[in-house]
This record gives structure tokens, sequence and C-alpha cells, in this order.
């Protein structure tokens, strides 16, 4: 009677996983039903607003369905990913995320799904200090420490965390001053209230392309292929630097995974198009490719990275 119960019981189990798992595929392959909303959690005019803004039509236009992006700032960009952590999670419900909104601290709550770009970010300068390099950058910080003041999208974006790599590297002193986006610190540079960002391309590089801005280096590792013109800070002067800014696309977590499969898949086929490809290196972004695992295991490696700066540096993100 008990072997018999057993049975029973291992058979229901089975019978419920087939039926959970044929509801889930059942979902992702009428997926999307309804309009899908995206959380930008930063001011329009961002990285992160202006990316998903050249992908949004197209998605729209393969789903058949309204991509509405919805901009909620605030907490360096953890207000509106807690928003889209308590959502429901069925895909209709997504983040467009970046270092600051999805740390260490968040990332359980959230099921990655496509990384549009992981780019080097531009060493920016108002033209008004005259500094044209970063080897005059870093003579003139350590002649006057603490007067250079460099604006970021909020405390643990990558915008300033590329700043304190730099001063720790570089071994000077920068006056930090966050912002809600980099879209109000761009407008504080422009006005001189500020003197210096380490900004996504896609953010500064109408400005910098009139003059109004200066363009020092690029914070990656090697030349972008959207940034081909601009040398890097390792190339500068600076040995041993680089960083670079992602964006990307999250669910809450325990999404079905059919769901999130056809989400990358779809924003992948999305930025392989030409014209949104051309659109992204215009703006200095280099489009991303992969799954939701390598995306995964990008965000393992980069929030190491940044973790172990934080902490050695004692750089305060909160």
């Amino acid at each position: 009677m008990r072997k018999m119960k057993q049975l029973l019981t291992r058979s229901l189990v089975l019978l419920c996983s087939v039926i959970l798992s044929t509801m889930t595929a059942n979902a992702a392959d009428v997926y999307p039903v309804k309009p899908i909303k995206v959380i930008v959690p930063f001011p329009p005019g961002g990285g992160a607003d202006t990316l998903i803004r050249l992908i949004a039509p197209l998605t729209s236009d393969l789903w058949k369905q309204s991509v509405v992006i919805e901009n909620r700032p605030g907490a360096s960009g953890a207000i509106g990913a807690e928003l889209v952590a308590q959502s429901t999670a069925d895909g209709y419900t997504l983040l467009m995320g970046s270092t600051a909104a999805v740390t260490e601290k968040n990332i359980h709550q959230f099921s990655p799904v496509a990384l549009i770009s992981a780019s080097p970010y531009i060493v920016t300068m108002s033209p008004a200090l005259n500094i044209t390099s970063v080897r005059s950058l870093i003579a003139y910080a350590k002649a006057n420490p603490g007067k250079i003041r460099y604006g970021s999208s909020g405390p643990g974006s990558a915008s300033h965390l590329a700043g304190e790599l730099f001063a720790s590297l570089a071994n000077i002193s920068l006056l930090h001053v966050p912002y809600k986006g980099t879209g109000q610190a761009l407008t504080d540079l422009l006005a001189g209230h500020i003197d210096l960002m380490f900004a996504p391309a896609q953010t500064v590089m109408p400005q910098i392309e009139s003059g109004k801005l200066l363009a020092l280096a690029q914070t990656g590792a090697k030349r972008s292929e959207a940034l081909s013109n601009i040398p890097t800070v390792a190339e500068s002067g600076l040995s041993g630097y680089s960083a670079v800014g992602w964006f990307g696309l999250f669910a809450p977590a325990n999404t079905p995974k059919p769901v999130i499969q056809k989400i990358n898949q779809t924003v992948m086929f999305v930025m392989s198009q030409e014209k949104v490809r051309k659109a992204m290196l215009e703006r200095g972004s280099d489009p991303a490719s992969g799954s939701p695992e390598e995306f995964s295991a990008f965000l393992r490696l980069d929030q190491s990275k940044w973790a172990k700066l934080i902490k050695e540096n004692k750089v305060a993100v909160q």
C-alpha cells in the first residue's frame, strides 16, 4: 500500500511537471499578447533611455504589440529596478538596467535577458579648463587636488566607478558630483557647473561633434568599433586602465525561461539589423550579442571587478 502511494505521488509530480512545462512553452509560443512595458530607471536623455528607444520600434513591429518605455528615475536606478523586481514574472514588465541599477545586492531579484551594449565610456571635458589630454588632466588634478568636479548618473553607476578607477590608478583626487542620470549631468557639464564626465558615448557624442565638449579618451581596454578615432585611456598615458558601461534587459526573477529566450532572440535579431546597428554605432555604442546565460556570466565578472574597487578604495555607493 505504501509503495502504491509513493508511486502515485511520483506520478502526480511528474504529471504536474509535464503540464507546467507545456503551459510555459505555450505561453512563450503566443508571447506577447499585450503591450510590454520597459522601465528605464533614469531620466530621459541618458544612455539606457537612448538605446532602448532605438530598439523598441522594430521590436514592437515584430511582436505586433506596443513597447511602452517609462522613465522612473531615482536612487541611482534602484527605484525603477525595485518596481520591476516586484512585478509579475511574465515578461510584460522589463528593466533596461545598468551597472548602478542591477548590483550584487539585487541581482537575485532578476532574470538577465539580453545584453544590449557593453561599450567604453568617453572621458569628456568642458573646454573651459583648456585641458586637452589625459596627461594634462592628471597633471592639473595633481596640482589642484579635489578641484576637478566630475558628474555621474549616481553613486555606484558606471560613470561614477569609471571615475573612481581613474583617480585610483592616477593617484589623484577628483570631486564626485552625483546626479539622477547622465542627461542631467550633461546639462551641468555644458553649463560649466562641473568639469568632467566619464559618459556613455550616446549621451555626449552630439556635443563632442559640435565642439561644445572635448573627448580626451575612451575607457575600454581597446578601441571600440564605434569610437575608432578616439584613443583609449591606457594609450593616452594611464597604463592598465579599462572600464566599460553596459546596458541590458532584465525580467523579474522566475520569469519562464522560454519567454526569456524569446525576448532575447527577438532583441538580438533587432540589433543585427543594419539600420539599428548603424544607429547604435553612430551614437558610440557597440551592439552586443549572446544568450541570457552569456549575459549572466558577463555580469558576474563585471560585478566582481567593481566590488573589488569599492572595497579597496572605500567608495561610497549608497
